[in-house]
């Protein structure tokens, strides 16, 4: 075990938080994007809401848990975290709003527009935001405790 290895399992944790806000916040800047790439039928689709998947650095479970039981000390160690992919949210279906007026408007005069709830983005960003800190304050305080540690052998 290094001594760094908290370090670096927060700041896996400080990167897969930001490609989050990242994301989140291509989903704002995309909420009424109606043009975002062209289907199979050579038609314009709206913008796809974007989420990140975060997952366990280690294989899964069970290898944790074989390591936690080959360990002579009785403790084990997580390596932190990694972002698995970045996958459109194929489920919710785009939201459909009259307007007549609009260029992408079809016969009936309905706009399909992005899949994105802004209530729903703010909520994750916020959760993004305080899961950041968390892992900032974690690292600041693994880097005291080291600085310490120094300075007891002065």
């Amino acid at each position: 075990m290094s001594i760094f290895t908290s370090m670096n399992t927060a700041s896996s944790a400080l990167t897969a938080q930001r490609l989050r806000m990242d994301v989140i916040s291509s989903n704002m800047a995309n909420v009424d994007t109606t043009r975002a790439k062209v289907n199979e039928n050579g038609e314009w689709e709206p913008y796809k809401r974007k989420s990140v998947v975060m997952e366990s650095k280690e294989a899964g479970f069970s290898t944790f848990l074989n390591t936690a039981i080959n360990r002579k000390d009785g403790h084990s160690i997580g390596q932190g975290v990694k972002v698995s992919e970045i996958q459109e949210d194929e489920k919710t279906p785009f939201k459909m709003v009259y307007d007549p007026e609009h260029p992408d408007a079809n016969d009936d005069g309905y706009v399909q527009l992005p899949n994105v709830d802004p209530l729903r983005e703010m909520v994750d960003l916020i959760s993004a935001t305080r899961s950041y800190e968390a892992n900032v304050t974690v690292f600041n305080a693994n880097k005291s405790m080291l600085m310490k540690s120094l300075e007891i052998g002065k």
